[in-house]
This record gives C-alpha cells, sequence and structure tokens, in this order.
C-alpha cells in the first residue's frame, strides 16, 4: 500500500498511552490521518478504542504521548484553545447524542449559537440548518422530536448536527452499533456521501467488518493497547498473521 505525503496529515496520534490502575489500556498507539482518507479502527471490546477517541477529543487525558490535530498538541491545550479546537472536528456519538427537550431543528441550531462565525458563510441559521438535514435527507424532519425518529433517523440528524459547524475532521463512534442491517448500510453509504460533499478526512472507530470494507482506505488493527496491524481491508483480510485472521474469522 502507497502511503500517502506526510504533508497531508490532519491528525497524527504518537506513543499514546493511557492506564487505569494495574489495566495497561494504550500502551504506545500511533496513528496518522491524512486529508480527505477514511481510515478504520477496528478492535474488540475493552482494547482501548473508545479510551483513545476520549483521550482525542480531550474528554479524558492520557498519561503520555502526543496528539496534533493542525500542529496543535490536544494534551498541552487549555480549556479555551481546546473549545476553539474542537469546532474542527465533528463527533457522531454511538447513541447519536440528541437533546430530547429540542425539536430537530434546536438540536442543529444548538451548536450555531456559540460558533455561528466558525462557519464562514453569510448563509443564515435557518438556512445552514436545512442545508445539513438535506444532506443526510431529513429536510421533513426539522419540527420532529428526537422521540418521533427512528433509530436509524436519530443516527442521521446527529450526523447532520456534527457537520453544520462544517468541520474538517469526521470522528465517528461505531456508527451503525444498534442498527438493523438495512439501515446500516444506509449510514454507511450516507457516510461516504458526506465525505465526497464535505471534504472531511473521518476517523472510525468500529467492530463491524462489513462497515470497514465499504467505508476505509486504510485500516489499523488494535490490540493490547498498540496498533497491532495496518493496511487496507484487503490486505488484513487475507493476513496470516494469527491475531489477524482470528479477527476476520470472529
Amino acid at each position: 500500500m502507497m502511503q500517502p505525503k506526510d504533508s497531508n496529515i490532519v491528525l497524527e496520534i504518537k506513543n499514546l498511552k493511557k492506564s487505569f490502575g494495574d489495566n495497561h489500556v494504550l500502551n504506545g498507539f500511533n496513528l496518522k490521518l491524512y486529508e480527505g482518507e477514511n481510515l478504520v479502527i477496528m478492535g474488540k471490546s475493552g482494547s482501548g478504542k473508545s479510551v483513545m477517541i476520549k483521550c482525542l477529543v480531550g474528554l479524558m487525558k492520557a498519561d503520555d504521548g502526543a496528539i496534533k490535530i493542525k500542529d496543535f498538541d490536544i494534551i498541552s491545550l487549555g480549556r479555551k484553545e481546546l473549545d476553539v479546537l474542537r469546532t474542527e472536528i465533528g463527533f457522531l456519538f454511538q447513541g447519536s447524542a440528541l437533546y430530547d427537550s429540542m425539536t430537530v431543528r434546536e438540536n442543529l441550531e444548538f451548536p450555531l449559537r456559540r460558533n455561528r462565525e466558525k462557519v464562514g458563510t453569510n448563509q443564515t441559521t435557518e438556512e445552514l440548518v436545512i442545508e445539513a438535514l438535506e444532506n443526510v435527507g431529513l429536510k421533513h424532519a426539522i419540527d420532529l422530536m428526537p422521540a418521533e425518529l427512528s433509530g436509524g433517523m436519530q443516527r442521521r440528524v446527529a450526523l447532520a448536527r456534527a457537520l453544520i459547524l462544517k468541520p474538517k475532521i469526521m470522528l465517528y463512534d461505531e456508527p451503525t452499533t444498534g442498527l438493523d442491517p438495512i439501515t446500516s448500510k444506509e449510514i454507511i453509504q450516507l457516510m461516504r456521501t458526506i465525505q465526497q460533499t464535505y471534504k472531511t478526512s473521518s476517523l472510525i472507530i468500529t467492530h463491524d467488518v462489513d462497515c470497514a470494507r465499504v467505508i476505509s482506505n486504510r485500516m489499523i488493527l488494535l490490540v493490547d493497547g498498540i496498533n497491532y496491524a495496518e493496511g487496507t481491508f484487503k490486505e488484513l483480510s487475507i493476513s496470516e498473521d494469527p491475531k489477524v485472521k482470528a479477527f476476520f474469522k470472529s
């Protein structure tokens, strides 16, 4: 596999370590996310995927290592600087995390209240909300409450909310978990469309092998807190390494 040039790196993690007492979850994890690519991180439950992504967005403090976005080291940033940098990152939570007491419109308006100037456009808030919903095929749901939506529709609204500030990087935490096979395929296809429309670089945390097969440009298999294997889906799926083979077989 030919690697992109390092000048196109948008996110880099170096030697990331995190322990909880004697439980060493991350043991020197590394990755590089390149401009315009979909990088999938796979690993079994408890392998450190969620811990890694929480460290990445500053929700958890790493014990050691560096996380760089746009030449800023997240680990060393103060709260105000980190809040500014987070506007460059869209985050699709595993459970969608919509505000139950707000309509779809209000859920999408929420991130614009503090960060309207970041979008850098003459579009009104209403126009931005409608545009985001049109891009996920849910303009008709603008005045509905989250409880009136199916699980797949809630995931789409959450994706629209993540995209409304037009982030350069998208983080997906188990985007197909809890969805039926048909809806999962729709979400995966939508993720591909979003990448083309918004020109995002995406980091996708998943245990869904089919999702990885369809969406990934490159994959990292996280085992024992390190990036154990790296390559395209095809390269990893035909690996003779016992740990890699066992993962794909399972």
